[in-house]
């Protein structure tokens, strides 16, 4: 799965706006210089992020954006989807009932995938804003290694919470 340029530069924006507008709305123009992002792109994505009540904006001198919610308020999931990018992994249509097939029936690893696209939503619905500015957000990915052989159990993978608590 890819995640697309809009999805990745709205959460880059907003962790940019999260770290420079606590007390005071910040510029597109600002934003963009530091982030390497268009101006007129980051204008569209904003005018999505207002609808979908994530940003609000304030005009005139000393205007900009501010985070509607607050950092701590603002999970990775919601930027992404109100920028209408899909947290999917499948090729077939979500919600459907039609699978990728020619024949619309759904392809051996549709479980699968579909799995997976349900675990990136519920990791990103677990990250916030302010988790991203703050850095808590700790890959807890294995390192490569030899395949497990069948029947061999590993130990549980350690929680974000549990290797921030271990710091």
């Amino acid at each position: 799965m890819k995640l697309s340029t809009k999805g990745r530069y709205a959460v880059m924006a907003l962790v940019d706006l999260a770290r420079h507008g606590e007390s005071r709305p910040v510029s597109l123009a600002d934003i963009a210089e530091r982030q390497e992002i268009s101006l007129s792109y980051l204008e569209q994505l904003f005018a999505r992020l207002r609808r979908g009540g994530l940003v609000k904006s304030v005009r005139g001198p000393g205007g900009g954006y501010m985070l509607a919610r607050g950092p701590a308020g603002t999970r990775v999931a919601d930027i992404i989807l109100s920028v209408d990018e899909p947290i999917t992994a499948t090729r077939c249509k979500t919600n459907s009932s039609i699978g990728c097939h020619s024949d619309h029936s759904r392809c051996l690893t549709h479980d699968l995938w579909a799995e997976l696209g349900n675990q990136i939503h519920l990791y990103l619905s677990s990250v916030t804003l302010l988790d991203v500015v703050e850095r808590r957000v700790l890959g807890t990915a294995r390192p490569f290694a030899a395949p497990v052989p069948d029947g061999v159990a590993l130990p549980p993978r350690p929680s974000v919470a549990a290797a921030v608590a271990a710091e």
